[in-house]
C-alpha cells in the first residue's frame, strides 16, 4: 500500500478496529488519521513519549535491537504501536475494541501495512 490514506483506513477494517494514526516521533504530531473513538493528537502526544522511554531504555541497557512493535492491554481496548523500519521516527498507532478483536491477526495486519508502506 503506498497510499497513506488507504493504509491508516485499513485498519478500521480489522474486527474490532477504532481508529489508527501515523506519528512522527520526533514531534510527536500526526501525518495520518483514520475512525474515531479515540482523541488521536493526545494520543499522538503520548506514546511519542512511550516510543522515546522504550528507545532510551533499550540505550541504558545496551541492546543492540529495534523495537518491532508495543502493545498495551487495557480493559476494554488494545492499542499497538509499531515503527516503520523504513522510516526511522515513524511509528502506526492502532486502536481495537479488546472484545471484538483478534490481537494475532490485528498485529500481523500492522506488520503488513508497515512493511509496504511507502511515503
Amino acid at each position: 500500500m503506498s497510499n497513506l490514506q488507504e493504509s491508516l483506513d485499513s485498519f478500521l477494517g480489522l474486527d474490532g478496529g477504532l481508529c489508527s494514526a501515523l506519528v512522527d516521533a520526533n514531534s510527536g504530531m500526526m501525518l495520518g488519521q483514520s475512525g474515531s473513538g479515540v482523541d488521536l493528537e493526545l494520543a499522538a502526544a503520548g506514546n511519542t513519549e512511550v516510543v522515546r522511554a522504550k528507545l532510551k531504555t533499550m540505550n541504558s541497557l545496551k541492546l543492540n535491537d529495534k523495537i518491532e512493535d508495543i502493545l498495551i492491554t487495557l480493559g476494554k481496548q488494545y492499542h499497538i504501536i509499531r515503527p516503520v523500519a523504513s522510516k526511522p521516527g515513524l511509528f502506526f498507532y492502532v486502536v481495537l475494541d479488546k472484545t471484538k478483536s483478534n490481537l494475532a491477526m490485528a498485529r500481523r495486519k500492522v506488520q503488513d501495512v508497515e512493511a509496504a508502506l511507502s511515503i
